[in-house]
């Protein structure tokens, strides 16, 4: 089965940032990102500025898609859990369904257990959201009404007078 393009409302993307705006705070996180597995940032909360997002997101997804490729060649589905220890900061990644990585990054502040704990609830809320969102795409495929892009009237021979080539 193909996968889905998700199409997300303001409204989905505003439980997701609250939910991922509560973990930062509950489990004493500096930052804690959203990420699709194609490496795009969904939300994000805390000290964003301090950090390349886009890097991020691109790098914690070809994480998440070498560590799956080692689990595969142990016989393992997937490790849904990564963990890197710094000298001054710890990343805490983990897989939400089959769409998302949620990537914790805290210090002293806070504990590997208290961000277990807290990722655990937040995960099976953010893994709701993201079921209603699918929910509503395999709708909208099956018949119901189909979200049009705007691109996609958009040939390659308008792209090229656009751009003189």
């Amino acid at each position: 089965m193909a996968k889905l393009d998700l199409i997300m409302f303001e409204e989905e993307y505003k439980l997701l940032h609250e939910i991922i705006s509560r973990l930062q705070k509950d489990a004493s996180a500096k930052v804690v990102f959203l990420v699709d597995k194609n490496g795009q940032q969904i939300a994000a909360a805390g000290d964003v500025k301090s950090i390349d997002a886009t890097s991020l997101a691109s790098l914690t997804a070809g994480n998440v898609a070498a560590t799956d490729g080692l689990a595969k060649l142990i016989g393992e589905k997937e490790f849904s859990l990564l963990f890197h220890e710094g000298e001054k900061d710890n990343l805490h990644i983990s897989i939400v369904g089959k769409r998302g990585i949620l990537v914790v990054i805290f210090d002293q502040n806070s504990s590997l257990a208290l961000v277990r704990l807290r990722v655990k609830k937040a995960s099976k809320e953010l893994q709701e959201i993201f079921d209603q969102v699918e929910q509503r795409a395999q709708k909208e495929s099956d018949g119901g009404s189909r979200f049009e892009s705007p691109f996609s009237e958009i040939t390659d021979e308008d792209i090229d007078r656009l751009f003189g080539d």
